[in-house]
């Protein structure tokens, strides 16, 4: 069996470290992926994903990643309380959105 996904977008909004019930660390990674096709209308949509991380991996997106910057994540999703989720175990940096860059 395998349970693996990749993803590539651009952060919607900057990261936070948070901290679980349990002490842990992990961070909420929002995506803007835009599909590769147009729809009827002729235009391309985007989708929006969250993605979990923890720890060092939560510390360190947290540290040098910003909103606009675009990011690759490897990952799996697992089921929470019959929701599924993103956990992203890997996060690499691909670009950063420089300010005054539109």
């Amino acid at each position: 069996m395998l349970n693996q996904i990749i993803l590539v977008g651009r952060l919607i909004k900057d990261l936070e470290v948070k901290e679980g019930e349990d002490g842990s660390k992990y961070c909420i990674m929002s995506l803007a992926i835009p599909r590769s096709f147009k729809n009827a209308e002729g235009v391309y949509e985007t989708d929006f994903v969250d993605c979990k991380t923890f720890s060092t991996v939560a510390e360190n997106s947290a540290e040098y990643c910003k909103k606009g910057d675009i990011v690759g994540i490897k990952g799996r999703i697992q089921s929470q309380d019959g929701k599924l989720e993103i956990i992203a175990e890997k996060v690499t940096f691909l670009s950063s959105h420089k300010e005054g860059e539109e």
